[in-house]
């Protein structure tokens, strides 16, 4: 009989290799950019994403480095909102698309635009 321990993933996020790609591209003419990820109260049902690209990030940000030139910084107040999220983009039709796979929400609006967790 062998016994198998389950120990939960404590990462806060994590990004797929097309995301990845994506936010490469999207840094590739920025020295020393970076991408912010927050959220903002927003929509009918809570929260919304916001993803910038800063210069430097804040004190209080969480630094998740993904490769040589994508580094996240997770704003302090988005982490248990956010925690294990990963992000993905996908081409819907003709458009390329962010997609949050985030366990924690509990609620979303029917547009898409905002979120809510347990």
């Amino acid at each position: 009989m062998t016994v198998e321990t389950f120990v939960p993933s404590t990462a806060l996020l994590t990004l797929t290799d097309k995301a990845i790609k994506h936010f490469e591209g999207k840094l590739k003419n920025s020295a020393n950019g970076l991408i912010r990820l927050s959220t903002k109260v927003s929509g009918c049902t809570g929260y919304a994403y916001v993803l910038d690209i800063v210069d430097q990030a804040k004190p209080s940000d969480e630094l998740i480095t993904f490769s040589p030139i994508l580094t996240f910084a997770v704003a302090d107040d988005a982490k248990d909102l956010i925690r294990n999220t990963e992000i993905d983009y996908v081409h819907e039709g003709v458009n390329g698309v962010i997609k949050y796979n985030n366990p924690n929400v509990v609620d979303e609006c029917g547009c898409g635009e905002s979120f809510n967790v347990g």
